[in-house]
């Protein structure tokens, strides 16, 4: 890994990615809310949440890709197709993104702001 200045590492891509997701959200849904839950061994960093008037997606980091799962991602207008994981879910959708992978902000958005109104209906 490489080290930034006063010897910290860098980021990895994960985190520089979950990073980007979480601005888009917060453009996206200015009042939406993050919390940190499901802190366990394995992911001591925990999950953040996003939530407003309900969940609206988590972010998850794994080795090989970041994981955006919607909680209601089933319900969600998908034009662009952003969605590519848990698919055959009746309720939740994913966005898996692998290293090197851009990711559509505008569509991300309009997924959110979505997300964001089926709660508030």
């Amino acid at each position: 890994m490489l080290r930034g200045m006063a010897g910290k590492e860098a980021p990895d891509w994960r985190e520089v990615m979950l990073d980007q997701v979480r601005t888009l959200i917060e453009e996206a849904v200015p009042e939406v809310e993050e919390e940190i839950k499901w802190r366990k061994p394995s992911s001591p960093d925990g999950v953040p949440v996003w939530s407003h008037e309900g969940m609206i997606c988590t972010g998850e980091t794994y080795k090989d890709k970041v994981k955006i799962t919607f909680a209601k991602g089933a319900a969600l207008d998908d034009p662009k197709g952003l969605f590519n994981s848990g698919l055959e879910g009746k309720t939740r959708h994913a966005i898996d993104i692998f290293e090197g992978d851009a990711l559509d902000k505008a569509a991300f958005k309009a997924l959110v702001k979505e997300a964001a109104a089926l709660n508030e209906s």
